[in-house]
């Protein structure tokens, strides 16, 4: 795990965070600082972290005097630690993180990990595993509040809670920077002119959102380009979903009107708005203008269509993001509902990595720091549960949005049943996750039975290749686990080994597993970090089996079982047979439970490596011959593409053609043309 890099924190103060790096030697260095978000465990109260460490394989002595140890170099780096807020980090002998925390007072905290006898059986590992610590020192406890979390996000270290599944949000965007606005769907930062309006659960939603906004205030969606190259209305104004401003059909200050309107409702105003249309509506009808009042009563609906695909609304709540969590079975569920212009934008579960089931406090503590640690929190953040330090936890996200926060958990009223309602849904969740993951676990039961492994497989990696006819080939990893897919560690391989000849199926397969576990050996040489499989599939026959084995033994790896999955007699599915080392050829039934499950990592990872050798086609689609010549930018580019006509033609026109060109001088025609000659 790579180091934080040395970063500005996001706001302003007159005291920037000092890093100190100790251990047993008191060495002096640098500790990232980053962009923040919040979140805590306590010390002695959180007990969580990873399995299978280092101090759990060794024996009840060796375990007794690695803690000793990783007390001594607490001890020697509280001689120099200051009693100030801060953030410290505890690192294992490879420098990887193993616990991020924040303190008041920085000495003190440090001192409660030199109590062995007062800590729980993981913390006490986790002071065995201690070999450094790094230390950032900040002006206030809000400060290390904010950078503790934004840490523990970056670095993800074993004995933290830990957020996984944060992808970010997608809004809705009214562009800012052209006469007629665009509405659409958006992603990522905030930096294009234009308003804003979201966050929404799922794209979804935002579809749904801006089909009926599209509908009932007859707003564009093209690009700039479209619109500006369009000489007659396209298929959204025949199916009446835009007023056609690209070709005249209404003027600015018409369209003007009709986005304003669109910006009231998204911003809470929806009653005006639709008392506006329905007046519209009956005065078109009384003058006798049906086809009008048609259209109005159509914008009305689309209005109404919104409202009616959000679940739940409350009065009161204007901008508020609600989250509740249950706690059951050793896990942990949290649900997100999102209020915006006092409209709920649907709905986004969360099951934070918990190990040892902390209370929900704490679970919620480290949640919401790590949640808004990217995102800016709304005026109101409704709770199910109180959270540690509270009013600190306030003050950092008021810092963080640059306004005051509100963060509380609602006794009764209308706020309360709305967290209730979300505490349903995370009890509701929590109990899906559970049953499948009951399911999975009987799975990987069988598939350790099924391929004589010593206990369910963690980590199971499954590879295929993609190419056609040789060109532009690509090999596939994905990964699977108790949890299911874990898209995160999938990977995607060039082959461009110049020895491995086009559609060599075998040599491709040679040169992923060569890459892939050479760099494992260089990296996690002891197996720590949780990045070896358990169990190697591989789509293919004994040739992709023997090309595999082969790697293994230049490689020395003879410990990492090993098996290839052939299709069946005309590719059918049902029909698979499975390839392994000094064992025969077998089949499984075909309604064998783990045979389904193997086809679906079998055909996943197909699906992986086909996507990745199109992704890989249609970059070289948008590249050309001309990108390699020296001194040819975008404009000559395009002065060459016009006088020739295509790339080809360029490579083989005469000099003097070259010459002719606009933009081409007689020493740029020469580099051309020397570019395309020099080897014949």
């Amino acid at each position: 795990m790579s180091k934080a890099s040395k970063e500005d924190l996001p706001f302003k103060r007159s005291h920037a965070p000092t890093a100190r790096r100790t251990g047993p030697e008191s060495v002096i260095g640098e500790a990232g600082v980053g962009e923040a978000g919040v979140g805590e465990a306590e010390v002695g109260a959180p007990d969580f972290g990873g399995e299978g460490t280092e101090a759990e394989s060794q024996s009840p002595s060796r375990i007794r005097a690695s803690i000793q140890d990783g007390v001594t170099i607490l001890k020697n780096n509280l001689k120099t630690m200051p009693g100030a807020p801060g953030v410290y980090r505890m690192l294992d002998g490879r420098g990887d993180a193993l616990y991020v925390g924040k303190a008041r007072n920085l000495k003190r905290r440090v001192t409660n990990y030199t109590h062995v006898d007062r800590l729980s059986n993981r913390l006490r590992r986790m002071v065995a595993e201690t070999k450094s610590m790094e230390v950032v020192v900040t002006h206030t406890e809000v400060e290390a509040l904010l950078l503790e979390s934004n840490l523990i996000k970056r670095l993800m270290p074993r004995y933290n809670v830990l957020l996984r599944d944060d992808k970010s949000f997608p809004f809705i965007h009214l562009t800012g920077d052209h006469a007629f606005p665009q509405i659409r769907k958006h992603r990522g930062s905030r930096k294009d002119p234009g308003a804003y309006f979201g966050p929404f659960a799922s794209a979804g939603a935002v579809n749904r959102t801006i089909t009926a906004l599209q509908k009932a205030f007859l707003l564009r969606n093209c690009s700039d380009s479209i619109f500006n190259a369009r000489t007659r209305p396209c298929l959204q104004y025949q199916i009446k979903r835009c007023c056609a401003p690209c070709v005249g059909y209404v003027d600015e200050a018409h369209y003007a009107d009709l986005v304003k309107a669109a910006t009231d409702f998204l911003s809470g105003r929806n009653h005006e708005i639709q008392r506006d249309l329905a007046r519209h509506m009956e005065q078109a009808a009384e003058d006798l203008d049906f086809e009008t009042a048609a259209r109005y009563r159509d914008r009305l609906r689309a209005l109404s269509a919104i409202q009616a695909h959000q679940d739940i609304n409350v009065e009161g709540i204007e901008e508020a993001d609600v989250i509740a969590a249950h706690q059951e079975g050793g896990q942990t569920a949290i649900q997100v509902f999102f209020f915006r212009g006092g409209r709920n934008y649907g709905n986004r579960p969360y099951f934070p990595s918990n190990p040892d089931a902390i209370d929900l406090a704490g679970v919620l503590t480290a949640f919401v720091g790590q949640f808004y640690d990217d995102k800016t929190p709304p005026r109101s953040i409704l709770l199910s549960h109180d959270l540690e330090e509270q009013d600190l936890v306030a003050e950092a996200l008021s810092v963080r949005a640059g306004r005051k926060v509100e963060v509380l958990q609602p006794k009764r009223g209308a706020k309360r049943k709305v967290v209730d309602h979300a505490a349903r849904n995370a009890r509701d969740s929590l109990a899906r996750r559970m049953a499948e993951n009951a399911s999975q676990r009987k799975l990987l039961d069988g598939v350790a039975e099924t391929f004589g492994l010593d206990g369910p497989p963690d980590r199971i990696e499954v590879y295929d290749n993609s190419h056609i006819q040789g060109d532009k080939m690509v090999g596939g990893m994905i990964v699977a686990g108790p949890e299911g897919f874990r898209k995160t560690a999938y990977r995607k391989f060039n082959v461009k080994d110049p020895e491995t000849a086009a559609g060599d199926d075998y040599g491709m397969m040679r040169e992923v597993l060569s890459r892939r576990f050479s760099r494992a050996l260089k990296e996690d040489p002891e197996r720590e970090g949780g990045t070896w499989p358990d169990l190697v599939l591989i789509d293919g026959g004994k040739g992709q089996l023997s090309a595999a084995l082969d790697v293994f033994e230049e490689l020395g790896i003879k410990d990492v079982p090993l098996c290839s999955i052939a299709k069946g007699p005309d590719r059918d599915a049902g029909r698979e047979q499975f390839f392994m080392p000094d064992r025969q050829a077998f089949r499984l039934d075909r309604n064998d439970p783990v045979l389904y499950y193997l086809q679906r990592l079998r055909d996943e990872a197909h699906r992986f490596a086909i996507e990745a050798h199109r992704g890989r086609r249609t970059k070289a689609l948008h590249t050309s011959e001309l990108d390699g010549v020296p001194g040819i930018g975008a404009k000559r580019k395009k002065a060459l593409m016009l006088h020739f006509g295509s790339a080809r033609s360029v490579s083989r026109a005469g000099l003097a053609d070259l010459e002719a060109v606009d933009g081409i001088s007689k020493a740029v025609a020469k580099k051309i043309y020397d570019h395309f000659h020099e080897n014949g």
